[in-house]
């Protein structure tokens, strides 16, 4: 691990600390409870995560008023965010009965992401790998599920490699691309990309957060009051940014997911 070195000047003379870095470290998860391998930071803050989603969608649609107010008006704005800008694009006529997933995923995620910034939690789900993994692969079976369903065996595969109106010659090279497009890298990058931004802005976040804290309080010294004001500044400029991605990540998850779905209805998407 790189480390860098900082002089600090005292009474008696020069002492040499060494500050190190943040690094994978931050995502180490041992079991909350001992001899309870399963129940990890990350796994707690999931299950939290959900719950926080069950009792918002329930308190704001459970008994709707005619005008809304407070958490339903709440509520509402989301929904008609969601439904505007990620199902109807994607759903056409078929997004109000796909609402209630679409509407789930992106809240859900959106959680997830600010479990990162949020005090004392501090930490995002979503930069575990294993939690992505698991929501993409859902889409991606149910993805797999409607186009057979809906378009058969046969013809959802052929959909897929073989988009009518091209040359035949042309199928030899654009048949295995679409295989590997929508059947392996698709859910792979929907999963990654989620992951990578919540990972690397973790660690950012981390850095700018540790820079200031051992600057300006554990090793305060003329040269190290600078810096650590700039660390403490970055800090809160990347925690504004951070918190930006972490609603577009949400976004952009909720939208690819109702591009696939979309996909397996209609095979002329």
């Amino acid at each position: 691990m790189n480390t860098l070195t900082v002089l600090a000047s005292g009474a008696s003379g020069a002492s040499e600390d060494v500050f190190t870095p943040p690094g994978l470290e931050l995502f180490d998860a041992p079991p909350l409870i001992a001899g309870v391998t399963w129940l990890t930071k990350p796994v707690l803050l999931a299950i939290l995560s959900t719950l926080i989603v069950v009792v918002f969608c329930w308190s704001a649609f459970a008994k709707p008023k005619l005008v809304p107010r407070g958490i339903q008006n709440v509520g509402e704005m989301g929904y008609m965010f969601v439904r505007d800008q990620v199902a109807r694009p994607f759903l056409g006529k078929d997004a109000d009965r796909w609402m209630g997933l679409l509407l789930s995923i992106f809240f859900l995620v959106w959680i997830w992401n600010l479990m990162g910034v949020i005090p004392l939690l501090q930490f995002p789900v979503a930069s575990h790998i294993a939690f992505p993994i698991v929501l993409a692969a859902t889409i991606y079976v149910l993805k797999i599920y409607l186009g057979i369903k809906h378009q058969g065996p046969i013809g959802y595969f052929k959909n897929m490699m073989f988009p009518p109106g091209l040359p035949k010659p042309i199928y030899f090279l654009l048949a295995p691309i679409e295989f590997l497009s929508n059947l392996i890298i698709a859910p792979f990058t929907h999963a990654v990309r989620l992951f990578a931004n919540m990972f690397a802005g973790h660690i950012i976040l981390a850095f700018f957060s540790l820079v200031g804290f051992w600057f300006v309080f554990e090793k305060l010294t003329p040269l190290g009051a600078g810096l650590g004001v700039v660390g403490v500044v970055m800090t809160i400029a990347m925690t504004g940014f951070e918190m930006f991605i972490q609603f577009l990540q949400a976004f952009l998850f909720a939208m690819l997911a109702a591009m696939y779905i979309g996909n397996s209805l209609h095979a002329d998407h």
